[in-house]
């Protein structure tokens, strides 16, 4: 039987595969179409200190291959997310991992200070990169002093690992990638959604009240592995790579260019039980290669 588990370094996952944050709510709304126990880990929504209403509707549009959304990180905020959500996600033997937003540094960490007295908390994913909240689409993980100042104000304070989530929408990754890692981020995520917009033509208005939003989806899943392989190549702690993957042979493509981990995002909208299908898939793989552990391919991609 093949391995599927994976070391991080700060945490053991027993496969490779997430569920990625936005996509699967607070996972306690997939619990009745799937086995949450069976994923490596999944990311809540995104936590501000209070809870957030998110951006007017309309805020989803489809597009080919792919999906733009201007959410706006609605959310619970940590109080009722402590106290309703997370002592039910501790019903569930898998690694739950926590979204934190912030509108400025100290809110992020605010935020971090109160998840600190929580058990039950396998890492931080420091979310600087969301293109989704404010029109200009704007983030701290679009400057490498921005991400370095973001990333060390909560190491300073944080009790969990620290993942930081980078943004596509940036010339150069790998400087970015540097930064986290230097601020002394246990683990970047990459990437998060492409800055993105869409018009109807028939009203000519654009298709979001937000104007702009984040694409994701297969369409996104060449540049993202372009940037995972990127990043992967000049940090040395751990990638945990998304965008666009619906497949295990997608997230296959991932490890190969580097990632040690995957995130499943837009798919979960396709199809609610899509992890699962996915570490199948990722398992039937290492068995026709003839691979004993999946870590064995984390950036083995040949040039």
């Amino acid at each position: 039987m093949t391995d599927l588990s994976v070391d991080l370094g700060f945490i053991k996952l027993k496969n490779p595969v997430i569920a990625a944050s936005g996509t699967f709510g607070y996972g306690l709304e997939f619990a009745p179409f799937m086995d949450l126990k069976k994923l490596g880990g999944f990311v809540v929504k995104g936590l501000y200190f209070s809870p957030r209403e998110g951006n007017p509707p309309p805020r989803i549009a489809e597009t080919p291959s792919g999906m733009i959304n201007a959410i706006g990180l609605q959310g619970v905020g940590v109080k009722n997310f402590a106290d309703e959500i997370l002592p039910e996600l501790k019903k569930y033997d898998t690694s739950v991992f926590i979204n934190v937003c912030g509108e400025d540094e100290e809110e992020y960490a605010r935020v971090v200070d109160f998840l600190n007295g929580l058990e039950g908390i396998a890492a931080y994913e420091l979310n600087i990169s969301c293109p989704n909240v404010k029109k200009e689409g704007k983030c701290p993980a679009q400057d490498p002093e921005a991400t370095y100042s973001v990333v060390k104000r909560v190491k300073e304070i944080s009790r969990c690992p620290v993942i930081t989530k980078l943004s596509p929408n940036v010339t150069d990754i790998v400087e970015i990638a540097q930064s986290a890692e230097e601020a002394g981020s246990d683990a970047i995520s990459l990437v998060n959604t492409f800055l993105a917009m869409a018009i109807d033509i028939e009203t000519q208005k654009t298709k979001i009240a937000n104007v702009f939003g984040g694409l994701s989806g297969p369409a996104i899943k060449p540049l993202a592995v372009r940037m995972v392989f990127q990043a992967a190549s000049v940090v040395n702690i751990p990638v945990l790579g998304m965008g666009g993957i619906a497949t295990g042979g997608d997230a296959v493509e991932f490890m190969l260019a580097g990632a040690s981990a995957v995130q499943v995002g837009t798919a979960n909208f396709i199809d609610p039980d899509a992890t699962i299908q996915i570490i199948r898939e990722i398992e039937t793989y290492c068995k026709n290669q003839n691979i004993d552990r999946v870590e064995e391919i984390i950036g083995k991609v040949q040039i």
